[in-house]
């Protein structure tokens, strides 16, 4: 079975693309089902502003989740918050849905793409979290400026959060974990959390594990960086 799905899944224009690939095998029956059908009912707008779901106080960004683990866990575990997600991957995706399907959820919006699409086009202070947990590393240095967490990205990161609000950023690779931490940190609004090494060591207590997190594929062990938007 082909997959049949249309996206435009490539970096914006003039943009350098910060994730791999975008398709893998075949869809199933079931998944591709979930595409053509689920899909087109949560997905956010190909044009124009994306408004917050107004049914929801709280609203919360996941980009690139892979998956879907921790985004699905995260919205059954808290039904009362808005949350929108943001992969590339079709087959993540794909996979994504069925945990969306399988619990029921009604509080979960999806994007196929590049969250550097939806970013601008997001309300200012619109969010009360934005998770970036182990993005596609880039970690040669030559391909640095492909990792998505850029002082672009984190202007937008500032520009999104309310007051308060919290970002997240994980990885598994230590240059990328050196590179965001500078990058992040040169943003006057956003202060990290951290105040000893298991700060960042240790999962924060509300962190789902995911299987590509034990696989443990990275140079270091996992690392969490909270900021709190000022």
């Amino acid at each position: 079975m082909t997959d049949r799905v249309e996206h435009n899944s490539g970096a914006p224009s003039g943009a350098l693309r910060t994730f791999g690939r975008t398709k893998g095998r075949p869809l199933s029956a079931r998944q591709q089902g979930l595409v053509d059908n689920l899909l087109p009912k949560i997905a956010l707008p190909d044009t124009g502003p994306v408004e917050p779901d107004p049914r929801f106080d709280r609203h919360i960004l996941e980009i690139g989740f892979g998956g879907g683990e921790h985004l699905v866990a995260q919205a059954k575990r808290h039904p009362d918050t808005g949350f929108i997600g943001i992969e590339p991957f079709v087959n993540g995706l794909a996979k994504a849905l069925t945990g969306v399907e399988e619990s029921g959820l009604e509080n979960v919006r999806m994007h196929l793409g590049d969250a550097r699409d939806i970013l601008p086009r997001l309300p200012d202070e619109s969010l009360d979290r934005i998770y970036l947990l182990f993005p596609d590393p880039w970690p040669k240095t030559r391909h640095a400026k492909r990792r998505f967490v850029q002082d672009e990205t984190a202007s937008e990161f500032v520009r999104l959060l309310k007051p308060g609000g919290l970002l997240r950023v994980a990885t598994d690779v230590m240059a990328y974990a050196d590179h965001a931490l500078e990058v992040l940190r040169r943003q006057e609004k956003l202060t990290w959390l951290a105040g000893k090494a298991a700060d960042w060591r240790t999962p924060p207590a509300d962190h789902i594990t995911t299987r590509y997190e034990t696989k443990r594929l990275g140079d270091c062990a996992p690392v969490w960086f909270d900021f709190e938007r000022r």
